[in-house]
């Protein structure tokens, strides 16, 4: 298994891009700013998006992907994600509204899109590749992923907050190589880390106090304009844990 960073950063501008991997060549972990880097061709072999949840720097792509390359693919790219993900691709995206409902084009019995809901610790085989949602708590719902080889895991936290039950599961993990993690604000802004639920240098520093395993630790959807001066907090609240700035085309081999 091989994980491609195609973005990780909280906004765009410059070389910036929203949050998205790709997992080997055909899985989408989120689809933020950075799908858009992807060719044509890369593009119409993506067959699976798992979302973490439905703000639109984890989504945004995925309606641009399905019109440019839905008519070039025999099989409708499927869409994984917790039923009220779904539910809010449902009701505000592919609605006709913001955009035409692909899982109707060109019709329902051949169509672009489909919906396939995951659930809380149950494992996905993708061709042998085991992804499992983990416990998050955000603004919206949501979670973060296990992705599992068989001989090493790593996690993504996708979008949160203080979380018990993320750190219980984490630390089931044997086979635990990497934690991606993210940190949006820097402390100054604690309170709006707070209130949207996402996570500064301080309190990135007290979650990490509970995981119990050794990994390879990577900071990402870091705030453009902010990100040296809220990693240097990192470091100071938590460079025990040597974490490392995630940074886009970074590769991880499981």
């Amino acid at each position: 298994m091989k994980l491609r960073i195609l973005g990780c950063s909280g906004g765009i501008g410059g070389n910036l891009r929203t949050t998205s991997m790709l997992l080997d060549d055909d899985v989408l972990i989120d689809a933020g700013t950075g799908v858009g880097d992807l060719t044509i061709e890369e593009l119409s072999r993506i067959d699976h998006v798992f979302l973490t949840h439905s703000h639109l720097d984890h989504v945004t792509s995925i309606p641009f992907m399905v019109d440019s390359v839905g008519w070039m693919r025999d099989t409708p790219i499927t869409v994984h994600a917790i039923e009220p993900t779904l539910e809010i691709l449902r009701q505000h995206l592919f609605n006709w509204k913001l955009w035409p409902d692909f899982t109707q084009i060109p019709d329902a019995k051949k169509p672009f899109l489909r919906y396939e809901a995951v659930a809380l610790g149950k494992t996905v085989e993708v061709k042998g590749r085991k992804l499992t949602p983990l416990p998050a708590n955000h603004v919206v719902p949501a979670v973060g992923y296990r992705l599992d080889s068989g001989r090493a895991s790593l996690v993504f936290t996708g979008d949160t907050t203080e979380h018990d039950p993320l750190w219980n599961e984490v630390n089931k993990i044997e086979n635990l190589r990497y934690l991606i993690i993210e940190t949006a604000f820097c402390n100054r802004e604690r309170e709006l880390a707070v209130a949207s639920k996402h996570l500064c240098p301080s309190m990135l520093a007290e979650e990490l106090r509970k995981l119990k395993r050794k990994a390879e630790i990577y900071i990402t959807h870091l705030k453009p304009g902010e990100s040296e001066v809220t990693m240097q907090e990192i470091m100071e609240c938590a460079g025990d844990f040597r974490p490392h700035m995630l940074e886009n085309n970074q590769i991880f081999e499981l």
